[in-house]
């Protein structure tokens, strides 16, 4: 036998017999019921990096993420859905591709191997008084809960509180945690942990270790949508862009890892607006344009870039959209409506997800001011290579 061949079977074995050797803790999270969607990737992001750092430390532990599962958000505003709840994150992404980043898990795979307790749950919080002398340092301290507790025990002692809409989940052990920084201030704390299970509620209260390094594009490479929401995106540019990827010059590998794109013009033959409309009306008076003003911002860039058609992410009402494409009717205008098998299927989620698929693909991009929506559209069109020029994420004001 060849003896490159013998030792690549030797180190083979020896990575099996040390995988089996591991012990297996488990990483779960969650956030402020009231942050958006794409803030809740931004944490996800966090809590990801942090994983797998956990993992590159340890000589004798696994540590695998467990993915919380999307419930109810703010602007998940279709009634006719019903309670938008306990969606599992393989309906709106590709849980094998973050594998590859780091081990992660849905929460039903979590609850089948363990059980539906987890073994304690730190509930993150601010250090009472704040910043000290205005100096800023990463700590941390388990203390008092400075708010009334979100989580009680119950008649068994057990302690219960908001757990995605399962009714049957329980934590061991509660506690809350003062922290002050990044997610890295929480790693020796978590790798000296001797509970298996160890759930961080409030993990916004944890930044970036670094913002925009390796670590953060390659778990936002990592991230990528569905396959079946990709489909359709797909089909939709197809039938009414006339885009495709082959023809846009859009092709991403399917291993992010081997994904390589120079930047330079690329596209479908259409620009795309995200019209941020409904509460950014209300609360940022004077940040955001008219309709008519956003119009005619549109107007200047149609032109500038000789485009014909506009695609439209908005969550504007048929009111306010009709008025949008009335100042702009000698442009081809539309959105992204879905039938009722892909919306009852995706729900709000999964049709916002596939405006961002499509506006990722378009030849020029102009974002809502402030918008992590349009941030992460921002993102897609960064690892597809896109000119920084045709990408205006959040400059529409």
């Amino acid at each position: 036998m060849n003896k490159n061949v013998l030792l690549l079977l030797i180190l083979a074995f020896l990575a099996e017999t040390h995988s089996e050797t591991l012990k297996e803790k488990y990483i779960l999270y969650d956030v402020n019921p009231g942050e958006g969607f794409n803030l809740r990737r931004d944490v996800f992001m966090r809590v990801a990096v942090m994983v797998r750092k956990l993992n590159l430390a340890s000589s004798d532990t696994r540590f695998t993420l467990v993915l919380p599962p999307w419930g109810h958000l703010y602007h998940w505003k279709s009634r006719d859905l019903g309670k938008q709840t306990q969606i599992p994150w393989g309906l709106f992404f590709d849980v094998e591709s973050i594998s590859l980043f780091v081990p992660a898990i849905e929460f039903t795979d979590y609850q089948a191997l363990l059980g539906s307790n987890i073994d304690v749950v730190y509930y993150l919080q601010g250090f009472a008084g704040g910043w000290k002398d205005g100096k800023f340092e990463e700590k941390f301290q388990v203390a008092k809960c400075l708010q009334p507790p979100e989580y009680q025990k119950d008649e068994t002692g057990l302690y219960e509180g908001y757990f995605w809409d399962f009714d049957n989940v329980r934590a061991v052990k509660f506690d809350c945690l003062s922290v002050q920084g990044s997610t890295r201030v929480l790693q020796k704390f978590l790798e000296e942990s001797q509970e298996t299970s160890v759930m961080l509620d409030r993990a916004e209260s944890l930044l970036h270790d670094f913002f925009g390094d390796v670590n953060y594009w390659g778990i936002r490479r990592a991230m990528k949508f569905s396959s079946e929401l990709a489909k359709i995106s797909n089909q939709f540019r197809e039938s009414k862009l006339d885009s495709s990827d082959e023809k846009d010059d859009t092709i991403v590998k399917d291993d992010w890892r081997e994904h390589r794109a120079g930047r330079r013009i690329r596209g479908g033959p259409f620009a795309c607006v995200h019209l941020r409309r409904g509460d950014y009306v209300r609360a940022r008076v004077g940040q955001i344009p008219s309709i008519k003003g956003a119009a005619d911002q549109l107007d200047v860039k149609m032109k500038e870039y000789d485009l014909g058609t506009l695609y439209v992410a908005t969550d504007a009402s048929n009111t306010e959209f009709e008025e949008f494409r009335s100042y702009l009717k000698q442009y081809k205008v539309l959105k992204y409506n879905p039938t009722h098998d892909v919306k009852t299927k995706y729900m709000d989620g999964g049709i916002a997800i596939l405006d961002q698929l499509i506006c990722s693909h378009a030849k020029y991009f102009i974002g809502s001011y402030e918008s992590t929506f349009s941030f992460r559209i921002q993102e897609e069109r960064e690892i597809m290579g896109f000119p920084l020029k045709l990408t205006e994420g959040r400059s529409i004001n």
